[in-house]
């Protein structure tokens, strides 16, 4: 029997793989052979010969890399040659002498020449790198400071700023009782605000916080009810107060004095806290719609009295919050072991007064604390029995004086408020790791109050107390933000203004020969509208007439019949209808027209007149007829 083949593949490959497999041994024992790679086995050499290759691919190529030293070195060599050492064209004593020489085009560089560029040369390093000291500061912290733009919110002290998680929106507050919102992507250079509102009717706004998700602003007022409004103003939460008869706070439902501090839970969206006078801190849950406070810190002094937490916030987990309270005390509860007493705490961290600002740290390590005592200090939540780093004679005016940690941590940055005598504001930023100014800002005429340093954005707002907010940000380092709308110009209205000597009236001008323009339709509704013949218009209600009765112009039929009989006439309700009627007496005896005609056929003629005057002078007065 034949076998069947498919071109040169023969159908026998079952016998070859048996015969194979019977060729090559089971294994061996002991460590393995070397593996010698050949260039090309037999296999791939035969199928090389049948298509006509010599090799597959490309050689790897081969550098040596002395021979590149070499190169190198002597191109270094000639760059740094100074230029009285290049020979003229002609003179070369080698081909890379010639080879230099060609490139050189015209007559060699004079020496005084290049002496005096030398010079320049080394001035310009000195110069630059006296200037250059602020800004290695800069960039080794990574500070963005190299450019600066201002907006501006009123006339009065900026006590609130927040900036958006995504950075694409800032609010502020103020004590003029306005919250202005600010979007970043449209503004242009002018550097308005899209919206400004009073959130807190006669209140001064002491405090704004969006939420982890950037959808909500709480506002913290100096009123007792704080208020959550969305991105574009429009109020969706207000707190409940609380009964200020009732002396336990834990038996009210809400804040019973004025709000002093409060922020969303950074992990939390739905879950807020503010503090007030009244000594409590209390957590709120945004779907329950602000009736009822969800959990509550009673802050107390040393002798049991009541403190006011001034300052709060939430650890990077929002697990944990700190008070910095008005008798110099920080307290940190956390809910998860008891609220009744405070997890740890600093009775005399600052001097008795109020604590103006506490922030945490990235890590979660440290906390910042900023007095009313001049003081700035950083603790360690570890250890918190005394302050890592103190730094004094920092003054601050305003009760909400901020102070924060810059995005990498490595600095702790603070504002400062004008002493007596001194004309310019300044924020200063310290080393953590020793306290150590590195740098003061100078930033308006006026008080620094708060301080946002985006983390996204890279750029510091500043919060000032003439009512500017002064940006800072560098454009090779920071991202978005106030780069989109400082590069934007202002496009003003085209208005063309022409002054005319004399009037020029055109024919069209004048009403007789004026084309009427084509209006739309819902224009041409609305005339027709007016118009009482176009439209329709029922008759309208009468209202002429006097003295209960209807004038000629009534629509009930007898004024119609008396109009068309020409009688109409109007009626004087002060004449008297006696005199009215003998008015016409002497017409109607002189010109009898209705009763004397009509009798006359039939009545009997007069024999005797009773009123004649001579029978009357005949007959005595007894028998005179009494006449009216």
């Amino acid at each position: 029997m034949k076998k069947i083949t498919f071109g040169k593949i023969s159908a026998n490959f079952r016998e070859k793989s048996e015969k194979a497999e019977a060729s090559q041994p089971i294994g061996t024992f002991g460590p393995p052979k070397a593996i010698e790679v050949l260039e090309d086995d037999k296999e791939s050499q035969d199928v090389k010969n049948v298509m006509g290759i010599i090799s597959f691919g490309k050689k790897a190529k081969t550098f040596d890399i002395e021979e590149m030293m070499v190169q190198v070195k002597a191109t270094a060599r000639e760059v740094t040659k100074p230029p009285e050492e290049s020979k003229p064209v002609g003179d070369s004593d080698d081909d890379s002498d010639s080879d230099e020489d060609d490139d050189l085009i015209g007559p060699p560089i004079p020496k005084f020449f290049t002496n005096n560029v030398r010079k320049v040369e080394k001035d310009d390093d000195e110069s630059d790198s006296q200037t250059e000291d602020d800004s290695d500061t800069d960039n080794q912290h990574f500070i963005p400071l190299k450019h600066e733009t201002s907006m501006q919110h009123g006339t009065k002290a900026v006590t609130a700023i927040t900036v958006d998680p995504s950075g694409a929106r800032l609010a502020s507050g103020s004590v003029d009782y306005d919250v202005s919102f600010w979007d970043f992507a449209g503004m242009d250079s002018n550097l308005r605000s899209f919206r400004t509102l009073q959130p807190a009717d006669n209140h001064p706004i002491r405090g704004l916080h969006y939420s982890s998700t950037g959808d909500l602003v709480l506002v913290i007022s100096g009123a007792s009810q704080a208020k959550i409004i969305d991105r574009d103003g429009f109020e969706k939460l207000e707190t409940v107060k609380g009964d200020m008869y009732i002396t336990d706070m834990a038996r009210t439902k809400g804040h019973t004095a004025a709000l002093l501090a409060g922020m969303f839970n950074p992990t939390v969206k739905e879950e807020f806290l503010t503090t007030s006078s009244d000594g409590t801190v209390r957590t709120w849950d945004f779907y329950d719609g602000g009736k009822n406070h969800k959990q509550i810190i009673k802050c107390r002094a040393q002798n049991g009295l009541k403190a006011s937490p001034t300052a709060v916030t939430y650890n990077r987990e929002g697990k944990v919050i700190a008070c910095g309270c008005a008798d110099g005390s920080i307290q940190l509860w956390d809910f998860r072991k008891s609220s009744v007493a405070p997890a740890s705490q600093v009775r005399k961290a600052h001097q008795p007064v109020e604590i103006t600002c506490i922030s945490y740290s990235h890590v979660g390590d440290n906390l910042l604390t900023r007095s009313l005592d001049e003081t700035l200090k950083l603790w360690d939540v570890r250890n918190l029995k005394k302050s890592v780093h103190e730094v004094g004679d920092l003054f601050a005016r305003y009760d909400t004086t901020d102070a924060i940690f810059s995005p990498n941590d490595k600095l702790a940055v603070t504002a400062m408020s004008l002493k007596k005598g001194e004309k310019m504001g300044y924020i200063n930023f310290y080393d953590v790791n020793n306290f150590k100014l590195v740098k003061k800002l100078p930033v308006t005429e006026s008080h620094t109050i708060k301080i946002n340093w985006h983390t996204r954005l890279n750029q510091i707002f500043v919060g000032t107390g003439n009512g500017q907010i002064k940006c800072f940000y560098d454009r090779n380092r920071s991202m978005r933000g106030v780069t989109l709308c400082v590069v934007k110009t202002h496009r003003k209205a085209q208005h063309s203004e022409v002054m005319s000597s004399q009037q020029v009236i055109t024919p069209h001008a004048l009403p007789l020969f004026r084309q009427e323009r084509r209006k739309t339709s819902r224009k041409q509704m609305e005339k027709d509208r007016l118009d009482p013949v176009k439209s329709k218009r029922p008759d309208l209600p009468i209202t002429s007439g006097q003295g209960g009765r209807v004038a000629s112009s009534g629509g009930t039929l007898s004024s119609y019949v008396i109009r068309n009989l020409g009688l109409s006439k109007r009626v004087d309700d002060d004449q008297d209808p006696r005199e009215a009627i003998l008015k016409y007496a002497k017409e109607a005896e002189e010109n009898p027209y209705w009763i004397t005609p009509a009798y006359s056929k039939t009545q009997p003629k007069m024999v005797l007149d009773s009123n004649s005057p001579e029978e009357d002078e005949g007959e005595p007065e007894s028998k005179k007829s009494k006449q009216e």
